[in-house]
């Protein structure tokens, strides 16, 4: 187990993209399988190990330790399972590891920490899927003055392509309309449904949220959110549309169709919770930590570890040049605030079309969490999409693609609009 273990650490301190995660950092990392060995990986601009008598000090290093035959599943395991698949899991699903530190240097060590973690495993195949055609050219950006409910007035910028049955995309926590670049440019897709992805205030190119030069922290409400996707489908989609949304997305996608029936006419809810406790880490919005390498990271971690290493990486970028406390910002609605208690009951009572669709590797809304939803509502189709994780649209868009249309089709159906 030793020599694995080493060729993984090898394969560390040689890797150029865990150097770029590294940079600035002076981290200590104690690698521990008890009665095996220990090793010392320094986390910096210069990776390096030694291995490591045990004598050492602790003190400042983030420890990584299980029984050799855990290291063993870790290292040689064909595909990992969930729970295994990154840094991210290892800390919240999976017993067999302890990883102790302090927090603040695990946040502030974070992306390389992930980087470690996905090379155990980074020659990995993507699913294969059939590429579907594209035209990247096919969206069109626009922008329009939007007024909520409570006077509140944003320019939201949007974007738009196809025409038919309004098929309206929200973005995750955090992230803006770009994740749904790949199913805005689908050919076929557009040959059915007008799709519309657009920004909320503070996110991609909608103006930033009220009051930020004043220095007011940003916080995202349950009833602020949906006035805004609700002005949105007023005041420019101008017809009920299907809803397609994706985590606190898909959580926004299931309020409006409990509170506001006439202006949804289907759902499709991406990787939706019932609760979603302990999403909003302090460190995601920390002067002592750099956002745009933690945040990422932090997105990383649930990603499916079979979608093609170019998607993952376009995922996370969006998450790069998010504006500063946003994504925090968001999840005090997803992780806080909404609950799928008060809404099942509702949802239940009506016969709007609603499909639940949940990656396997997910653990924010994991598949046990969203089937509490389902079975909550009763009459919501429920799918476990095999292999993807928490961003299904964007990590692996051809994959996701299958189940998307079949959702979309029966949507369709039931709307009397063919087949």
């Amino acid at each position: 187990m030793a020599p694995d273990i080493e060729a993984w650490l090898n394969r560390g301190v040689g890797d150029a993209a865990l150097r770029r995660a590294a940079a600035g950092l002076d981290l200590p990392v104690a690698i521990v399988a008890p009665s095996l060995g220990r090793w010392r990986l320094t986390l910096s601009p210069a990776p390096s190990w030694k291995t490591d008598d045990g004598l050492g000090d602790d003190e400042g290093a983030v420890v990584i330790e299980a029984r050799p035959e855990t290291w063993r599943t870790l290292l040689t395991a064909p595909v990992p399972a969930p729970g295994w698949q990154s840094f991210g899991a290892l800390i919240r699903l999976n017993p067999g590891f302890r990883i102790a530190g302090a927090p603040l240097r695990i946040a502030q060590g974070l992306a390389a920490l992930e980087r470690l973690i996905e090379l155990t495993h980074a020659d990995l195949a993507p699913l294969p899927a059939p590429p579907a055609r594209r035209d990247p050219a096919l969206p069109l950006g626009r922008s329009k003055p939007v007024t909520a409910a409570d006077g509140a007035e944003a320019c939201l910028h949007w974007q738009e392509a196809g025409d038919g049955t309004p098929l309206v995309m929200l973005h995750t926590a955090g992230a803006d309309s770009r994740q749904y670049a790949h199913q805005l440019s689908d050919l076929e897709l557009a040959a059915g449904w007008r799709m519309l992805a657009f920004d909320m205030p503070g996110h991609g190119r909608s103006a930033m949220p009220a009051d930020w030069t004043a220095g007011s922290p940003y916080q995202l409400t349950l009833a602020g959110y949906r006035d805004w996707c609700a002005a949105f489908l007023e005041q420019v989609v101008g017809r009920p549309a299907v809803i397609m949304g994706c985590s606190m997305g898909a959580a926004m996608a299931l309020v409006l169709a409990a509170h506001r029936p006439d202006l949804v006419a289907g759902v499709v809810a991406l990787e939706a919770p019932w609760r979603a406790p302990g999403r909003r880490s302090p460190f995601l919005a920390d002067a002592r930590v750099n956002a745009s390498l933690h945040n990422p990271a932090y997105v990383r971690a649930l990603l499916g570890p079979l979608s093609p290493a170019a998607f993952r990486d376009e995922a996370c970028w969006i998450y790069s040049q998010a504006g500063f406390g946003v994504y925090s910002g968001d999840l005090a609605f997803y992780s806080e605030e909404f609950d799928g208690t008060a809404i099942a009951a509702t949802l239940a009572a009506a016969s709007l079309p609603i499909h639940l669709l949940t990656g396997e590797y997910d653990y924010s809304a994991s598949p046990d969490n969203t089937r509490q939803m389902a079975d909550a509502i009763g009459h919501a189709t429920f799918t476990v999409m095999r292999g993807l994780g928490h961003f299904p649209m964007i990590e692996h868009p051809d994959h996701f693609r299958t189940y998307l249309l079949a959702a979309l089709a029966d949507i369709r159906r039931r709307l009397g609009h063919g087949g």
